[in-house]
């Protein structure tokens, strides 16, 4: 089911140690010049990084704009070429995903996603994100936890971001009923590089903007976007009379970004020279109708509603609820986050029939069913007993739908407890019955939004915010979309500016 994930990024790129170089062998590290134990020679970084890239664009999909591509890739291979490792065979992909997130892969494998490009504000800030990603791979940081977690009995090397993954208003966070009641949820983890392996990597990122005639400073920038994500990640959660969202898990072991930018700020005046400006206008175009937000192939999500135009389906949670989308399912879910109306895509496989599929897929214990229609579409209600792989029994509570293109959709009720069932029993029943096909006017909404450059008008913000499709802190949103969040100076009046139409 091709609904990609709108969560935090926890991309598990399993990338398997156990045989690699036995029990390590002596490898001199390109950056420092030192020689190290490791369990992975440069032929098996190379070998692993390409294992994991069909897995990653599997995951999430390149970019479809050949341009873009193509801009991204001169960057890096530009800073490539005066890195440490010169050497390696360069990728470099823009993946088509709303996170906020840039990794990298051993052996020469780096990802920018469009989700941090669209908060980019010039070519030297993407500079200082690829030099990041670069940097992570010269110094061997991957092999050297590859190697750590071999000694551990772990024999798991997974795929890292760029300093903080964050849970942005519409990005993440909307409730964690999928951990609570189902598995459909996207799953995974990230291995955290160490502090002292992150601020290598951003010293070695304001190196290769100094090697590549772009100010170093603007790894200052890089840092201070993410700082900005976070403090609007706070702010809106003030706005819906939330939590501050915590830097749990492994971001927690992350320099916190502002001990990061404190670091990079001291570290990056040790350079001077003459430098060529950020590329700003240069930049601008290159994002230029980009997609911004839930794309096309992801779905995209509306208010209270859903639309996947290449599915042909649509959705509309119930007042007070929420739509969260992942890889694997769509999830309608109250606000108290304890109940919901989990929508999947049955695999072919599964039957042929809604009998089959109840049969082969959920595997009663006993049960009852009853034909449905749902807008027009054949459906199959069941409440029954299923036992789990572990041999424990419960109560499950489904529809199949036969939708478009000849799929099936299974719709399953789900609550933390009985209690949250009945209260929320209602609700699933309205949201099972806004499951559609999509109209003309549903396929008029679905069509994602996109990035536009104007020229900053004399009313400032408070007018920018007026065309703005997400009114909910639309102004922050303005200025955290072109660098200016958190006291920074307005734009210029005419200057060239980021909106989203």
């Amino acid at each position: 089911m091709n609904l990609r994930r709108v969560l935090p990024f926890v991309l598990s790129a399993a990338l398997s140690v156990a045989g690699l170089a036995g029990c390590g062998t002596n490898v001199v590290n390109p950056v420092t010049g030192q020689t190290e134990r490791s369990v992975m020679s440069e032929a098996d970084e190379i070998a692993q990084g390409k294992k994991a890239h069909e897995e990653v664009l599997k995951e999430y999909g390149v970019y479809p704009d050949t341009k873009l591509q193509a801009y991204v890739n001169d960057i890096g291979q530009k800073l490539a070429a005066q890195s440490h490792r010169a050497n390696l065979k360069w990728t470099f992909t823009v993946l088509d995903s709303p996170e906020i997130n840039a990794f990298a892969l051993p052996g020469g494998y780096v990802y920018i996603t469009r989700g941090i490009m669209a908060y980019l504000d010039s070519e030297a800030e993407l500079a200082g994100v690829i030099g990041h990603e670069i940097g992570h791979v010269t110094a061997r940081h991957g092999a050297q936890r590859a190697t750590r977690q071999q000694r551990a009995g772990i024999g798991v090397l997974a795929a890292t971001v760029l300093g903080a993954v964050l849970e942005g208003a519409g990005v993440g966070g909307a409730t964690d009923l999928a951990s609570q009641v189902s598995q459909t949820a996207a799953a995974g983890y990230i291995a955290s590089y160490s502090r002292e392996q992150e601020t290598q990597a951003d010293q070695l990122g304001a190196e290769y903007l100094a090697r590549n005639r772009y100010n170093p400073q603007n790894m200052v920038d890089v840092i201070q976007v993410l700082k900005n994500q976070e403090s609007f990640a706070a702010e809106a959660a003030k706005a819906e009379g939330k939590a501050e969202p915590s830097s749990s898990g492994w971001l927690a072991s992350h320099p916190a970004n502002d001990k990061r930018l404190a670091d990079i700020k001291a570290y990056a005046t040790r350079y001077s020279g003459q430098y060529g400006d950020d590329s700003r206008a240069r930049y601008l175009q290159a994002v230029e109708g980009m997609t911004f937000g839930d794309g096309r192939e992801q779905g995209v999500v509306r208010g209270r509603n859903f639309y996947h135009e290449p599915l042909g389906i649509a959705l509309t949670a119930p007042n007070g609820w929420k739509v969260q989308n992942s890889s694997s399912a769509i999830a309608l879910v109250n606000g108290e986050g304890t109940a919901g109306l989990i929508v999947r895509l049955v695999p072919p496989n599964a039957g042929s029939t809604h009998d089959e599929i109840i049969r082969n897929a959920v595997k009663p214990v006993d049960g009852r069913t009853e034909r449905r229609s749902v807008n027009g579409l054949s459906a199959t209600h069941f409440v029954g007993t299923v036992r789990n792989q572990q041999g424990q029994t419960g109560q499950v509570r489904l529809t199949l739908v036969a939708g478009p293109g000849n799929r099936n959709y299974l719709l399953q009720y789900a609550a933390k407890d009985a209690a949250a069932m009945q209260r929320a029993s209602v609700q699933m029943v309205e949201a099972e019955g806004s499951f559609r096909e999509l109209s003309a006017a549903d396929r008029a909404a679905a069509r994602p939004w996109v990035l536009k450059t104007v020229s900053f008008p004399r009313g400032g913000f408070p007018e920018l915010a007026r065309g703005f499709p997400m009114p909910e802190l639309a102004e922050s949103r303005l200025r955290l979309l072109n660098g200016v969040y958190g006291g920074h100076a307005e734009p210029k009046v005419g200057q060239a500016v980021k909106t989203v139409r």
